[in-house]
């Protein structure tokens, strides 16, 4: 199962980000645990600046904007 990590304040584009994942892991049939870290400081301890960030496994794999859906079905993948 992989863990993954939204960083960002709950912003309208943190939520689309969110949704994104779930509908590409449900697609795919990746088990994932979704957590939304809104904590500026948590968010800060990955070095991201811009949000939304993406964590996958402790490994931050976006930052800025809300990514693509295949960009997200390869993280899910690897």
């Amino acid at each position: 199962m992989k863990k993954v990590q939204v960083l960002g304040s709950g912003c309208a584009n943190c939520k689309r980000t969110a949704a994104l994942i779930e509908l590409a892991a449900a697609e795919l049939g990746v088990a994932i645990t979704l957590e939304k870290v809104e904590d500026m400081q948590q968010i800060a301890s990955f070095g991201v600046m811009r949000t939304p960030g993406v964590v996958i496994d402790g490994t931050v794999v976006h930052a800025g904007g809300v990514p693509a859906k295949d960009k997200v079905e390869s993280w899910l993948q690897a």
